[in-house]
């Protein structure tokens, strides 16, 4: 791996590179080097949260569309012995 100095940093940049490692509690080495993984486009983005797309597709049933659903299905949910016989 190499290593690269970087001389006459401005102070600003400096402060603020100090801001960000103290915020998130890592080192300036890790920090420096996440900011460039990040402006380069080698970090991952962060997976999507589709959720809010969804959420007019998704509600919850009342007790008794949860009773009607479990009498519909019951058919379906009942073992037939026979059909698991060789």
């Amino acid at each position: 791996m190499k290593s690269i100095t970087i001389h006459k940093l401005e102070t600003e940049l400096a402060k603020r590179i100090e801001m960000q490692a103290k915020r998130d509690g890592v080192s300036l080495n890790r920090t420096i080097k996440s900011i460039l993984r990040s402006s380069l486009g080698l970090t991952k983005p962060p997976p999507v949260d589709h959720r809010d797309d969804f959420l007019d597709l998704f509600g919850s049933w009342s007790a008794e569309e949860s009773a009607e659903f479990d009498a519909r299905i019951s058919e379906a949910r009942r073992i037939e012995p026979t059909d698991w016989q060789r």
